[in-house]
Protein backbone atom coordinates (compact mmCIF):
# COMPACT_ATOMS: atom_id res chain seq x y z
CA UNK A 1 0.00 0.00 0.00
CA UNK A 2 1.22 3.31 -0.56
CA UNK A 3 2.39 5.51 2.30
CA UNK A 4 -0.75 7.75 2.10
CA UNK A 5 -3.33 5.99 1.84
CA UNK A 6 -5.02 5.06 5.13
CA UNK A 7 -4.46 9.07 5.34
CA UNK A 8 -5.80 10.76 2.71
CA UNK A 9 -9.10 11.74 4.85
CA UNK A 10 -6.60 13.51 7.32
CA UNK A 11 -5.26 15.54 4.23
CA UNK A 12 -9.45 16.55 3.35
CA UNK A 13 -9.49 17.58 6.85
CA UNK A 14 -6.18 19.36 7.30
CA UNK A 15 -7.01 21.69 4.84
CA UNK A 16 -11.09 22.00 5.68
CA UNK A 17 -12.07 20.82 2.14
CA UNK A 18 -12.82 17.58 0.38
CA UNK A 19 -9.74 17.83 -2.25
CA UNK A 20 -10.48 15.01 -4.12
CA UNK A 21 -14.58 15.29 -4.46
CA UNK A 22 -15.38 12.27 -2.64
CA UNK A 23 -18.83 11.25 -1.38
CA UNK A 24 -17.22 9.77 1.81
CA UNK A 25 -14.42 12.25 3.05
CA UNK A 26 -15.13 13.75 6.56
CA UNK A 27 -15.13 17.09 5.09
CA UNK A 28 -18.85 16.10 4.34
CA UNK A 29 -19.73 15.82 7.82
CA UNK A 30 -17.35 18.43 9.86
CA UNK A 31 -14.89 21.02 8.30
CA UNK A 32 -12.63 21.47 11.26
CA UNK A 33 -9.07 19.65 11.21
CA UNK A 34 -8.14 16.71 12.84
CA UNK A 35 -6.96 16.13 16.62
CA UNK A 36 -8.29 17.46 20.26
CA UNK A 37 -7.61 21.03 19.19
CA UNK A 38 -9.52 20.79 15.57
CA UNK A 39 -12.16 22.93 16.47
CA UNK A 40 -10.44 25.92 17.96
CA UNK A 41 -11.19 28.69 16.11
CA UNK A 42 -8.78 29.91 13.31
CA UNK A 43 -7.28 33.08 13.60
CA UNK A 44 -6.95 34.97 10.03
CA UNK A 45 -4.38 33.02 7.64
CA UNK A 46 -1.33 35.02 7.01
CA UNK A 47 0.15 35.60 3.65
CA UNK A 48 2.93 32.74 3.92
CA UNK A 49 -0.08 30.53 5.30
CA UNK A 50 -1.89 30.52 2.55
CA UNK A 51 0.76 30.10 0.49
CA UNK A 52 1.57 26.93 2.18
CA UNK A 53 -1.51 25.75 2.50
CA UNK A 54 -1.93 26.15 -1.60
CA UNK A 55 1.49 24.18 -2.07
CA UNK A 56 0.23 21.28 0.46
CA UNK A 57 -3.01 21.23 -1.06
CA UNK A 58 -1.72 20.79 -4.44
CA UNK A 59 0.96 18.34 -3.73
CA UNK A 60 -1.66 16.10 -1.48
CA UNK A 61 -4.08 16.06 -4.44
CA UNK A 62 -1.27 13.80 -6.56
CA UNK A 63 -0.96 11.51 -4.13
CA UNK A 64 1.11 13.70 -1.05
CA UNK A 65 4.29 13.77 -3.42
CA UNK A 66 7.57 14.41 -1.10
CA UNK A 67 8.86 17.99 -1.30
CA UNK A 68 12.20 17.51 -2.75
CA UNK A 69 9.85 15.77 -5.76
CA UNK A 70 7.19 18.46 -6.13
CA UNK A 71 9.74 21.32 -5.78
CA UNK A 72 11.63 19.24 -8.61
CA UNK A 73 8.21 19.53 -10.73
CA UNK A 74 8.40 23.63 -9.76
CA UNK A 75 12.00 23.86 -10.73
CA UNK A 76 11.74 22.51 -13.90
CA UNK A 77 7.85 24.54 -14.60
CA UNK A 78 10.22 27.63 -13.59
CA UNK A 79 12.67 26.75 -16.65
CA UNK A 80 10.38 26.28 -19.76
CA UNK A 81 8.86 29.57 -21.33
CA UNK A 82 5.36 30.77 -20.46
CA UNK A 83 3.41 30.81 -16.97
CA UNK A 84 4.89 28.93 -14.76
CA UNK A 85 1.48 28.20 -12.81
CA UNK A 86 0.17 26.93 -15.91
CA UNK A 87 3.17 24.93 -16.36
CA UNK A 88 3.30 22.97 -12.95
CA UNK A 89 -0.28 22.15 -13.49
CA UNK A 90 1.07 20.61 -17.07
CA UNK A 91 3.77 18.95 -15.69
CA UNK A 92 1.46 17.77 -13.08
CA UNK A 93 -1.13 15.98 -15.19
CA UNK A 94 1.27 14.54 -17.35
CA UNK A 95 2.52 11.91 -14.54
CA UNK A 96 1.60 8.59 -15.57
CA UNK A 97 -0.34 8.10 -12.18
CA UNK A 98 -2.53 11.33 -12.49
CA UNK A 99 -3.20 9.95 -16.24
CA UNK A 100 -4.49 6.36 -15.23
CA UNK A 101 -6.53 8.13 -12.57
CA UNK A 102 -8.29 10.82 -14.68
CA UNK A 103 -9.15 8.06 -17.40
CA UNK A 104 -10.72 6.35 -14.67
CA UNK A 105 -8.56 3.16 -14.66
CA UNK A 106 -8.27 3.70 -10.71
CA UNK A 107 -10.81 4.97 -7.98
CA UNK A 108 -8.16 7.61 -6.29
CA UNK A 109 -5.04 8.86 -7.27
CA UNK A 110 -3.57 6.52 -4.04
CA UNK A 111 -4.57 3.69 -6.09
CA UNK A 112 -3.24 4.65 -9.39
CA UNK A 113 0.42 5.13 -7.90
CA UNK A 114 0.19 1.55 -6.44
CA UNK A 115 -1.13 0.51 -9.80
CA UNK A 116 1.28 1.87 -11.80
CA UNK A 117 4.22 0.56 -9.45
CA UNK A 118 2.89 -3.40 -9.63
CA UNK A 119 3.04 -3.25 -13.54
CA UNK A 120 -0.59 -3.04 -14.31
CA UNK A 121 0.27 -0.50 -16.98
CA UNK A 122 1.27 -0.38 -20.54
CA UNK A 123 2.15 3.17 -22.35
CA UNK A 124 2.51 2.35 -26.02
CA UNK A 125 2.78 -0.85 -25.42
CA UNK A 126 5.26 -1.15 -23.57
CA UNK A 127 5.31 -1.95 -19.71
CA UNK A 128 6.12 1.63 -17.19
CA UNK A 129 6.01 0.88 -13.85
CA UNK A 130 7.64 4.30 -12.79
CA UNK A 131 3.87 6.66 -11.35
CA UNK A 132 6.29 9.79 -12.05
CA UNK A 133 7.04 8.98 -15.61
CA UNK A 134 5.51 11.80 -17.73
CA UNK A 135 3.61 10.75 -20.82
CA UNK A 136 3.53 12.77 -24.24
CA UNK A 137 0.82 13.64 -26.26
CA UNK A 138 0.04 11.20 -28.12
CA UNK A 139 1.01 8.40 -26.16
CA UNK A 140 -1.42 5.95 -25.76
CA UNK A 141 -1.88 4.35 -22.10
CA UNK A 142 -3.52 1.10 -21.18
CA UNK A 143 -4.24 -1.54 -18.48
CA UNK A 144 -2.41 -4.91 -19.05
CA UNK A 145 -5.17 -7.66 -20.54
CA UNK A 146 -4.66 -9.71 -17.25
CA UNK A 147 -5.34 -6.63 -14.41
CA UNK A 148 -8.34 -5.26 -16.79
CA UNK A 149 -11.08 -7.59 -14.83
CA UNK A 150 -9.27 -6.66 -11.39
CA UNK A 151 -12.46 -5.35 -9.05
CA UNK A 152 -10.65 -1.96 -8.34
CA UNK A 153 -10.43 -1.25 -12.54
CA UNK A 154 -14.21 -2.31 -12.67
CA UNK A 155 -15.48 -0.11 -9.82
CA UNK A 156 -13.17 2.88 -11.14
CA UNK A 157 -14.89 2.74 -14.45
CA UNK A 158 -18.32 2.52 -13.00
CA UNK A 159 -17.46 6.00 -10.44
CA UNK A 160 -20.64 8.63 -11.58
CA UNK A 161 -18.71 11.13 -9.29
CA UNK A 162 -16.04 12.20 -11.75
CA UNK A 163 -15.76 12.45 -15.70
CA UNK A 164 -12.72 11.90 -17.74
CA UNK A 165 -11.76 15.45 -18.76
CA UNK A 166 -11.44 16.20 -22.84
CA UNK A 167 -7.40 16.19 -22.80
CA UNK A 168 -7.79 12.77 -22.72
CA UNK A 169 -9.89 10.46 -25.13
CA UNK A 170 -10.48 6.97 -23.36
CA UNK A 171 -12.42 3.63 -24.56
CA UNK A 172 -13.13 2.13 -21.64
CA UNK A 173 -14.61 -1.44 -23.03
CA UNK A 174 -10.56 -1.58 -24.61
CA UNK A 175 -9.11 0.02 -21.01
CA UNK A 176 -7.18 2.40 -23.48
CA UNK A 177 -6.72 6.00 -22.88
CA UNK A 178 -4.83 8.40 -25.65
CA UNK A 179 -3.19 11.62 -23.65
CA UNK A 180 -4.03 14.18 -26.32
CA UNK A 181 -2.70 17.10 -24.96
CA UNK A 182 -0.86 19.11 -22.27
CA UNK A 183 -3.64 20.84 -19.97
CA UNK A 184 -4.03 24.38 -18.36
CA UNK A 185 -5.63 24.90 -15.16
CA UNK A 186 -8.89 26.22 -16.54
CA UNK A 187 -8.87 22.17 -18.34
CA UNK A 188 -8.47 20.25 -15.10
CA UNK A 189 -11.58 19.21 -13.33
CA UNK A 190 -10.46 19.79 -9.57
CA UNK A 191 -13.27 19.13 -7.03
CA UNK A 192 -11.86 22.37 -5.19
CA UNK A 193 -9.99 25.59 -6.10
CA UNK A 194 -6.56 25.26 -6.68
CA UNK A 195 -4.01 28.23 -6.70
CA UNK A 196 -0.92 27.75 -8.36
CA UNK A 197 -0.03 31.58 -8.53
CA UNK A 198 0.50 30.87 -4.35
CA UNK A 199 2.67 28.19 -4.68
CA UNK A 200 4.86 30.57 -7.26
CA UNK A 201 4.63 32.57 -4.36
CA UNK A 202 5.40 30.22 -1.84
CA UNK A 203 8.51 29.03 -3.74
CA UNK A 204 9.70 32.72 -4.94
CA UNK A 205 9.90 33.88 -1.36
CA UNK A 206 11.04 30.77 0.33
Amino acid sequence: MTKRTAAKYKIDRRMGENIWGRPKSPVNRREYGPGQHGQRRKGKMSDFGLQLRAKQKLKGYYGDLTEKQFRRIYAEAERVRGDTGENLIGLLERRLDAVVYRAKFVPTIFAARQFVNHGHVLVNGKRVNIPSYRVKEGDVIEVRDRSKQLAMVLEAVSLAERDVPDYIEVDHSKMTARFVRTPGLADVPYPVMMEPHLVIEFYAQN
